[in-house]
């Protein structure tokens, strides 16, 4: 049952739609979002700080998400409420194995790339010092729900009906995919994409706790869950 309803809950309005978020998401906000901004800023006649600008930014992308997947959200909130202890011992269990894969992962790529700085998690953490608690709201909420959403429910829930295989390798490699590739655009370095390595384990866990629960809950309180502990950590 949980397979079934992991995989069947998008309609065909929402795969279209949901697709061209996804685009616009991975591949155009990145370097998009400054421009945009800029030209709101000439409108308004003033500057925004940078955490403003964040936060404005995850809040349109929070609430287009729920505009566009409005139905699935429905759909999954059900299946969720239906069986809440099944789903929060799933996401448990991928708690534990996140820290498990991803300490494995981080020294044997530690290896590989010695030396190599992850500029997200430099940016995140210039961004918790600027403006905590801002910040704090956009990755241990918004940007987790977004993410699980896209990632999980989109990609892996329509490819998990034409092949489970399929489905964790595309999302896995496109969440990797997210969290590197305009650092490595802007720091002109190919190489940079090895660090890609660093978000498969994440993105597998991830995968397999909205696969195993049924609910694009379980993974959602699972993403949330590991950032808050990371944040906590800087903090």
């Amino acid at each position: 049952m949980a397979k079934k309803a992991a995989s069947s809950y998008m309609t065909s309005l929402e795969r279209i739609l949901g697709g061209l978020f996804f685009a616009v998401y991975l591949l155009v906000l990145p370097f998009a979002s400054d421009p945009l901004f800029a030209g709101l800023e000439r409108l308004l006649g003033r500057d925004l700080p940078g955490n403003v600008r964040s936060i404005i930014s995850y809040y349109l992308l929070f609430a287009l998400t729920l505009v566009i997947f409005w139905n699935y959200l429905g759909r999954t909130t059900g299946y969720f409420l239906s069986a809440p202890w099944r789903t929060l011992g799933t996401a448990a269990v991928g708690l534990v194995a996140f820290y498990g894969l991803n300490e494995l992962c981080y020294r044997a790529i530690a290896l590989v790339l010695e030396g190599q700085q992850n500029l997200n998690d430099v940016a995140i953490s210039a961004q918790i010092d600027d403006a905590p608690r801002s910040t704090v709201l956009i990755v241990v909420a918004l940007a987790p729900f977004v993410e699980e959403v896209l990632f999980r429910g989109f990609v892996f829930g329509n490819i998990r009906q034409h092949s489970r295989v399929a489905a964790y390798v595309v999302s896995c490699l496109l969440f990797a995919f997210l969290h590197v590739w305009q650092f490595a655009v802007v720091s002109h370095s190919l190489t940079y994409f090895l660090l890609m390595l660093q978000y498969l384990a994440p993105g597998l866990v991830l995968s397999w706790v909205y696969d195993r629960s049924g609910t694009l809950w379980g993974s959602i309180l699972l993403h949330a869950a590991v950032n808050a502990l990371a944040v906590w950590q800087v903090l």
